[in-house]
């Protein structure tokens, strides 16, 4: 069933005036002495975005002032003469600086003088006195409401990018198409739930969302969204109780992908759902970034890291998180999601809580960065919006507010400086299994991959032909060898990042089982625990089982039925015999192998009893391997931790930490797990426990 998802503070309309903010504006201090400083612009509707930085806005220009600056050694006079030959005189330098100001005839242009002094091989920098007003401040009725755009700084990023060219798909209950605030924004999506193209809200929920991201601005009505210059796509995944699900969400992000959107949004907490990564990955992989919430549950989520969502927990007034907000090692980014202003079906506004509306308003300044430098690839967006956040909590990456509470003001200045260099890191890939020998039927091939920024897919090449790819990590192919019995093949794995850097793994050898000597050889098994006896309570069972290719699988079988079965090594299960109290039942361990092939082992008979277990104690604690990443190795990108672990009985719990932080427990004997290491030096351990009681610990250190 799918989870359903509500904000927590009800949306009210409210029809009462709210008196409209002033235009701020900075005035001329002493007629001359205000610096002009170049701001820029972004294309307007409609327009086709360029593939580079957006060009300057013009500033508003100071009448008969320019700022020049000599080069130090020029003689006053001879200064002089080179702005007299313009009409130009000079009333004095600011301050203790060598920038004088100059006055102009009444009709002169002051930017044709500045660039004609500009050319000059004496005259430092010439440009215009102009009027710097405060940062872009929208006379939006509700505008002073909205205490969310001033504190991560987006009048000052609407100074450089208002979102112009960058469509946004609002994975959602829909859009409200009438909305005042919303309608013009809006361009064709689709309704996946009943699959057609009404796309209009059916709960009010994507409409808070939608004007968190691009509510007109500064049209004296209503809200300001964060990115107001934006496109809108509403993709409609929900029904009319705001409940999506997976297939509905990966199918938005598929559409939304292959018609032009390059933002996504989902107010869902879905970075725990295999199918909505994927789906995410293919979006990332046509040049976009997806958002979604962290969730309102106030509780830890131990999801993994994905390098396909940006998933963003909540923050309140006083930049704390928000009480009701997510939090766990899958956090990218905060941002704040406490009495947020914004639009509601039927043209309504009010203010709504969650981190429902955390992430649109990420999604909104990540449509900003991408207005100011079109020219960034997704993940290059991601890395200016961790780069430029707030740090909040713990130093670096936390579970509370991953890399920070999202700064626009900054994010959009460092894409329009460039700051976001060239990705020319290929990733690293590893076949991990098979490892060589011979195989037969179908094989499950395991790669490992990682980059710097982010790999986009990995595929498998088998005797150099192509066979499959793979976008989502752990990378895995199923490789039916059938097509080349009897004869050896080379299989080599290639990962790609979003750069088009590539790498290919090492290339592993195999034998291919002919077809007339098809695997025909059961596997062997047998119980090494217990022997017979006397038992009582929960029953470890260890069962030993091996085969000519492999073991698929290991049933116990009590008194002849299957109570419960293993598909890996060591073989390993937990019986509770107390239901047998006063019985001597049978125990038989039964493995098959991908052909079919089984074999039984010897029964083992036990008496049952209430007291307590055989006396004879175990003692031998586990053993643990960290397989992946080496010890002492430098690591990049993300990685994948990997653990496994066996012991002579069984393996009653894994734990992974990194930096003694626990991150990942399970009650199985492996453990991979994927970590966005910060620079330094990091501790990976993990402990390896037994039904005894005994552990084991295994502990490395990598550098990033």
């Amino acid at each position: 069933m799918p989870r359903k998802y509500k904000v927590l503070t009800r949306v009210r309309r409210d029809s009462q005036s709210v008196a409209n903010p002033s235009e701020l504006r900075r005035g001329l201090l002493g007629a001359m002495l205000v610096a002009g400083v170049a701001a820029t612009s972004v294309p307007a509707q409609g327009q086709t975005p360029s593939t580079t930085a957006a060009a300057p806005i013009e500033p508003e220009t100071v009448p008969g002032y320019i700022l020049v600056e000599p080069r130090p050694g020029l003689p006053e006079a001879a200064f002089n003469r080179i702005v007299g030959a313009h009409g130009g005189k000079s009333i004095g330098r600011i301050g203790s600086l060598a920038i004088q100001v100059v006055t102009l005839p009444p009709k002169a242009s002051e930017k044709a003088v500045a660039n004609a002094l500009k050319h000059s091989p004496h005259i430092k920098f010439a440009e215009p006195d102009a009027i710097v007003p405060s940062a872009y401040v929208p006379n939006d009725v509700y505008y002073p409401n909205e205490w969310h755009l001033p504190i991560i700084g987006a009048p000052a990023a609407w100074d450089i990018a208002r979102g112009g060219g960058v469509t946004v798909a609002v994975l959602d209950s829909g859009i409200d198409p009438t909305h005042p605030d919303l309608a013009s924004q809006l361009v064709p999506g689709w309704n996946f739930w009943e699959n057609n193209s009404n796309t209009a809200d059916v709960y009010g929920h994507g409409t808070k969302a939608a004007g968190v991201i691009g509510a007109i601005g500064n049209n004296s009505n209503g809200v300001t969204g964060v990115a107001f210059n934006a496109r809108l796509m509403p993709i409609r995944v929900t029904d009319t109780s705001g409940n999506a699900s997976l297939s509905a969400l990966a199918s938005g992000l598929s559409y939304a992908a292959d018609h032009g959107a390059r933002v996504a949004n989902m107010s869902f907490a879905v970075q725990s759902y295999a199918t909505v990564i994927s789906a995410a990955q293919y979006f990332v992989n046509k040049g976009g970034v997806v958002m979604n919430s962290a969730g309102n549950y106030a509780t830890l989520d131990s999801s993994a890291p994905s390098s396909a969502l940006v998933s963003v927990s909540a923050t309140d007034g006083s930049d704390a998180l928000a009480s009701f907000s997510s939090y766990g090692p899958y956090v990218d980014l905060a941002a704040p999601g406490v009495s947020i202003w914004t639009t509601t079906s039927g043209g309504g506004y009010g203010a709504v809580s969650g981190t429902s509306f955390s992430s649109p308003l990420t999604a909104g300044v990540a449509a900003l960065v991408m207005s100011a430098n079109p020219g960034l690839s997704g993940p290059q967006v991601v890395n200016v919006l961790e780069s430029t956040a707030r740090d909040l909590g713990a130093a670096g990456d936390d579970n509370y507010f991953g890399y920070g509470r999202v700064d626009a003001a900054a994010a959009v200045t460092a894409a329009i400086q460039g700051v976001t260099t060239t990705d020319k890191q290929a990733p690293s890939a590893s076949i991990t299994a098979p490892t060589g020998g011979t195989v037969s039927g179908i094989v499950p091939v395991n790669v490992g991959a990682s980059d710097n920024v982010g790999v986009t897919r990995v595929e498998l090449l088998v005797n150099g032909a192509l066979l499959a790819s793979d976008t989502v990590a752990p990378y895995g192919f199923s490789w039916d060898s059938s097509a080349l019995a009897g004869k050896p093949a080379s299989l080599v794995a290639k990962a790609y990042d979003a750069a088009g850097n590539v790498a290919n793994s090492q290339t592993v050898s195999v034998n291919v089982a002919s077809a007339a000597s098809s695997d025909s050889t059961p596997p062997t098994v047998s119980i090494s625990s217990p022997t017979g006896g006397t038992v009582s309570g929960t029953v470890s069972v260890a069962v030993n089982a091996s085969d000519n290719v492999g073991v698929k699988r290991v049933d116990l079988l009590v008194n002849g039925a299957v109570v419960a079965s293993d598909t890996a090594a060591p073989f390993s299960f937990s019986w509770d015999a107390s239901s047998r109290v006063g019985t001597s039942p049978t125990l038989v361990a039964q493995a098959y192998d991908a052909a079919g092939n089984s074999a039984s082992s010897s029964a083992v008979t036990v008496s049952v009893t209430s007291g307590a277990p055989p006396s004879t104690p175990d003692t031998t604690p586990p053993s643990v391997t960290i397989t992946n990443p080496v010890n002492g190795s430098r690591v990049s990108g993300m990685v994948n931790v990997k653990v496994s672990a066996s012991d002579n009985v069984a393996v009653s719990s894994l734990s992974l930490s990194i930096d003694g932080k626990s991150v990942a427990t399970s009650n199985q004997s492996s453990i991979t797990y994927k970590w966005s290491p910060s620079k330094g030096s990091h501790t990976i351990s993990a402990v390896a426990r037994d039904p005894s009681g005994n552990q084991a610990t295994k502990t490395i250190q990598v550098t990033r």
